[in-house]
């Protein structure tokens, strides 16, 4: 077999996406015209909120989520310490302190019960809220966050990123998707070519609360309106309301973002089938992330643990799999553990990061490639 280089993850782009970039080429918009509405529109419908609303990435979006619920210099945030630094940074753009729990070793989500065990050693009031990230791809059960959230006042921000297609049953039966607004109060996307809907950058937020979506729609624009003006000048005249920022997505990204989020139905089926692959191939040779009861993993990556992590790391590499590991912990970070959370006990996190390692999952990873993989990995442990 001729093996070029396989990667952790890779975008599809067909002559669809092509085509429909170039149309909006040819046409009268380049940004904020009627493509990014068709996309939030089509986004909303996939993922059952009320309101979307483009962003240039996700790290845009996590700022812009905090800002609308209305953070505070001093507020004090819960995340995971096993995700991307956007996760965490986006509360220190607020001036907001940020506060880990570990994660659950089998699921390596943000532990229900670490989460709520933090809260309860604090005064009542002591956070203001929780960002919990559907890692992987596996949904976080945002059911049993809320009603944490809503017991302590807190508000909750799903940092859904990596699970467009993900979903989980609550209670009673429903079928609950990544970033529906139905347990928190702001969904997160990212569009990141290395994610299930490549856009080259961009994100999206949702929501089902109209205020919320108003606040975000302000703060994406500069601060800049039209709506409920204190004057008006004439059919030039604007108002800025507010401190916003530049986080527009443009018409471009727009186009291409539709064309692929159609495709994302097949696509999360396609991931689905290679994880099932991988799990039967490593069942009782190589740990693996453990799916939560009653839910559907859009899986954007597919962990494993091993022992010698890095000799694998690099026996991979050598055989042109490059493998990536997911995430350094974010309080080992020289900038964290300058802020003090070197002593966080986070002991499931970082043994996680000891010995995790991401294998290529992509749609168009095929069947042959794929063996490949597996073949390396059991020439290297056994």
């Amino acid at each position: 077999m001729n093996i070029k280089g396989i990667p952790y993850g890779r975008q599809n782009i067909s002559e669809e996406d092509i085509d429909a970039v170039v149309e909006t080429l040819k046409a009268d918009f380049l940004t904020q015209g009627p493509k990014v509405t068709e996309f939030e529109e089509k986004f909303a419908e996939y993922v059952g909120s009320k309101y979307a609303l483009a962003v240039s990435n996700a790290t845009a979006g996590l700022h812009l989520s905090v800002l609308a619920l209305g953070i505070q210099p001093g507020d004090r945030v819960i995340t995971t310490p096993i995700t991307f630094a956007a996760s965490a940074n986006c509360v220190r753009y607020g001036e907001g302190e940020v506060w880990f729990a570990d994660i659950d070793p089998e699921t390596y989500l943000l532990s229900y019960e670490k989460t709520k065990e933090l809260i309860e050693s604090k005064p009542k009031g002591f956070f203001k809220g929780i960002i919990p990230v559907d890692f992987a791809g596996l949904p976080v059960d945002l059911e049993k966050f809320k009603k944490l959230a809503e017991k302590h006042s807190l508000w909750l921000i799903e940092d859904a990123c990596h699970a467009p297609g993900g979903y989980f049953i609550d209670s009673n039966e429903k079928k609950q998707h990544c970033g529906n607004g139905n347990y928190a109060d702001i969904g997160v996307f990212s569009f990141h070519p290395v994610k299930h809907i490549a856009c080259g950058e961009g994100g999206m937020l949702t929501t089902n609360s109209e205020e919320l979506y108003k606040k975000l729609s302000l703060l994406r624009t500069h601060g800049i309106t039209k709506e409920g003006m204190i004057e008006n000048h004439g059919g030039w005249y604007y108002e800025m309301q507010d401190l916003g920022y530049n986080y527009r997505l443009t018409d471009i990204q727009s186009a291409l973002g539709i064309t692929q989020l159609e495709k994302n139905y097949k696509g999360v089926e396609r991931r689905n089938e290679i994880a099932k692959e991988y799990k039967k191939a490593f069942q009782g040779l190589v740990k693996y992330q453990k799916n939560l009861e009653n839910s559907y993993n859009a899986y954007h990556l597919f962990v494993i643990e091993v022992e010698d992590r890095l000799g694998l790391y690099n026996f991979l590499r050598e055989n042109k799999i490059y493998a990536q590991v997911h995430y350094i912990p974010v309080h080992k970070l020289p900038y964290y553990n300058e802020i003090g959370y070197n002593s966080a006990n986070l002991k499931n996190a970082e043994k996680y990061y000891s010995r995790c390692l991401s294998l290529p999952m992509y749609p168009t990873l095929t069947e042959d490639e794929q063996k490949y993989v597996i073949k390396k990995v059991f020439e290297f442990a056994q």
